[in-house]
C-alpha cells in the first residue's frame, strides 16, 4: 500500500512521544505561521484552538507538493479565561492558584492537511480536567521544577502534576495534547486507516 508521509507541525515533545509511542512513523516539519491573537480574537476557544492548528498545518504544507501534515494547538480554560503559556514564575502562580480545586477543561485542536489538494480536516477535543485543592508547598515545589513554564496551563498531567488530578472526563491523551481517538477519527475522514501506518517505515 502507497501511504503518504506524516509530517508533524509541531516541536511539542509530548506530541512527538505520542506518536513514536504509537508506532506511527512520522517527520518533523516547521511552520512559518506564528501565532496572533487576532486570528481568532472573536472566536470561542474549541475554535480558536481549531484555527490555530489549521493555520500551523496549511502553512507548514505550503512548502510540500504531498504528504499529510498534522498541526496542533491546546489551551487550557478556567472559567472565561484561556490559560496559555506562563511568562514566568509569577503568572505560572496565578495560574496554578486558578485551577486550584476547580474543574477546567482542556481544549486541543487538531488539523491534518493534505499538502497535494490541500483539503483540510480539523477538530477542537474537550477534556474535562478536575484539580484537587492544592497548598502552597504544592504550587511552590511545583514551580521550582521545569514542567510549569512550557505548557498551556501551567502544568503536564504525564508529569508531577499527576498529583493534582482528582479525575477527567474525556481524553487522557488530549490533556497531554495529542488526542489519539480523535486524530484517527481524522484520518479516516481523509481516507486511510491509521493501523496501516503503524510500523509501515
Amino acid at each position: 500500500m502507497n501511504l503518504p508521509q506524516l509530517y508533524l507541525a509541531s516541536k511539542s515533545p509530548r506530541r512527538q512521544e505520542i506518536l513514536t509511542g504509537l508506532k506511527i512513523p512520522f517527520k518533523l516539519i516547521d511552520s512559518p505561521y506564528e501565532e496572533k491573537f487576532s486570528d481568532v480574537a472573536e472566536l470561542e476557544p474549541e475554535e480558536q484552538a481549531a484555527k490555530l492548528a489549521g493555520l500551523k498545518a496549511f502553512h507548514a504544507s505550503s512548502s510540500l507538493r504531498s504528504g499529510l501534515v498534522i498541526g496542533a494547538d491546546t489551551i487550557v480554560v478556567q472559567g472565561g479565561s484561556i490559560l496559555g503559556k506562563p511568562k514566568d514564575r509569577r503568572e505560572a502562580e496565578s495560574m496554578l492558584n486558578a485551577l486550584s480545586g476547580r474543574r477546567h477543561r482542556v481544549v486541543t485542536g487538531l488539523a491534518l492537511v493534505d499538502a497535494e489538494g490541500f483539503r483540510t480536516y480539523s477538530h477542537a477535543e474537550v477534556t474535562y480536567v478536575y484539580f484537587r485543592q492544592l497548598s502552597q508547598k504544592d504550587i511552590k515545589t511545583y514551580l521550582d521544577t521545569d514542567e510549569p513554564y512550557d505548557k498551556a496551563g501551567a502544568y503536564g498531567i504525564q508529569g508531577h502534576a499527576g498529583l493534582f488530578v482528582e479525575k477527567i472526563e474525556g481524553c487522557y491523551f488530549n490533556v497531554v495534547g495529542f488526542p489519539v481517538v480523535a486524530f484517527e477519527k481524522m484520518m479516516q475522514m481523509a481516507g486511510y486507516d491509521l493501523v496501516d501506518f503503524m510500523g509501515s517505515r
